[in-house]
C-alpha cells in the first residue's frame, strides 16, 4: 500500500547553501577520533586534547598527552596554562556523556576557541588507538566507573 506522506520529505531539505553553511558550522565546534588521532600522530600543533573527566577516571585511561581538567573545576584560575592561540579539543566517555559539552561551552565563555571531540574515550578505544593510564589495554571503557 502507497502513501503520499513521507516521514523524510514532511520538513523540505535545506537549500545546498543553507546545508553546506549548516555543515560547516558543525565542524567549526567539532572533530572525531580519528582526526585527533592522524594530527597528534602526526605531531601537528595549534591545539590541545584535555579530558573533562574526574581525576581518577582519567588516571585509569585517558588519550596520551591530554590534560585532565574536570567540567566542574573550569575557571579562569584552573585555565590559566592553557593558550588562547590553541584550539582546545574536549572529550568526556561518550555519545551519552555531556561533559565534554559542557566543558566547551564554559571554555568558549573564558575566551577559548574549542571543539568537542565527538564520541569521546569510548569512541578512541573503539578505533583502537592507544591510551595511558593504569587500566589495561582492552578492559571495555565503561568496566573502569
Amino acid at each position: 500500500m502507497t502513501t503520499p506522506f513521507s516521514f523524510v520529505l514532511e520538513v523540505p531539505a535545506a537549500s545546498p547553501e543553507e546545508a553546506r553553511r549548516h555543515f560547516l558550522a558543525k565542524l567549526s565546534v567539532e572533530t572525531d577520533a580519528a582526526d585527533v588521532h592522524l594530527d597528534l600522530e602526526r605531531g601537528k600543533k595549534g591545539f590541545v586534547v584535555v579530558d573533562t573527566r574526574s581525576p581518577d577516571a582519567y588516571a585509569q585511561r585517558h588519550i596520551p598527552g591530554a590534560l585532565n581538567l574536570p567540567t566542574r573545576t573550569l575557571s579562569e584560575t584552573t585555565t590559566a596554562r592553557l593558550s588562547k592561540d590553541d584550539v582546545i579539543v574536549t572529550y568526556c566517555w561518550g555519545p551519552g556523556c555531556n561533559g565534554s559539552t559542557r566543558a566547551a561551552a564554559k571554555l568558549a565563555a573564558l575566551g577559548f576557541r574549542v571543539k568537542e571531540m565527538l564520541g569521546g574515550i569510548e569512541y578512541w578505544v573503539k578505533e583502537g588507538y592507544a591510551t595511558e593510564g593504569t587500566a589495561p589495554q582492552g578492559q571495555p571503557v565503561y568496566a573502569e566507573r
